[in-house]
């Protein structure tokens, strides 16, 4: 798979996410879907999905625990480029016994706890999700944090078992938002707030001017522990 992998990287050296996308909307037609967080990133790709592929599964994770502006982005998208958006819930049973087992708030009181939460809520249903897909699209991006330094623009998901394509891999904070500004794309207004990156609302805080981009989110932890799991190797 090593070599599947590497052979998909030298051949896109240099594309465009436009082509990356393009490319494997054709390569895996049927067979791969985008996984949106409704973040900045994300409705870059919506909108380049919108014009290369109307009909490749796209879908989002309720955790339950989101801002109501991103459920208003949801329904934004929804209207603006007539996509059908999966909504995916995690296991309300395995919620519940999480909850009734470790409190309401369980994520603030250790790692531990905190990435149990993001597995149930978050991990678990992904993988639902992708079942029968063999490829995955997200927005990461290499100066998004330092857990995200090495990332290329395909990969290998070693917990999925799938190709994991990341367009914008190469881009900067600055292309992401001249793209959303110059194509009147649609985004979540608590960017505008000061959030740069946007997840459940009890884990996500403000940052000030300057500050690492992702350090708004599990603020608690330490740096290198700032994933949710999603995009483990």
């Amino acid at each position: 798979m090593n070599q599947e992998i590497e052979k998909y990287n030298s051949r896109l050296e240099g594309a465009t996410p436009h082509e990356i996308i393009n490319f494997f909307a054709k390569e895996f037609n049927g067979r791969i879907a985008f996984a949106t967080s409704l973040g900045a990133e994300d409705q870059v790709i919506t909108e380049m999905i919108a014009g290369i592929d109307p009909a490749m599964k796209i879908f989002t994770l309720d955790t339950g625990r989101l801002f109501q502006e991103t459920y208003d982005l949801l329904d934004i998208n929804r209207k603006k480029y007539g996509l059908n958006i999966e909504v995916c819930f995690p296991d309300a049973i395995d919620v519940e016994e999480m909850v009734n087992s470790n409190g309401i708030n369980l994520f603030y009181e250790n790692v531990k706890n905190r990435k149990l939460c993001c597995f149930i809520r978050k991990t678990e249903p992904l993988t639902r999700a992708l079942q029968g897909m063999d490829a995955w699209i997200c927005g990461l991006r290499r100066d998004q944090s330092i857990t995200r330094q090495e990332i290329k623009s395909v990969e290998w998901d070693s917990i999925q078992k799938k190709i994991k394509v990341n367009p914008l891999a190469s881009w900067n904070l600055e292309q992401v938002w001249d793209y959303i500004h110059a194509h009147k794309i649609p985004y979540n207004t608590l960017h505008d707030k000061g959030y740069p990156s946007i997840g459940c609302l009890p884990c996500t805080r403000a940052v000030l001017p300057g500050e690492d981009i992702r350090s708004g989110r599990w603020w608690w932890e330490s740096p290198e522990n700032r994933e949710c799991g999603l995009h483990q190797k």
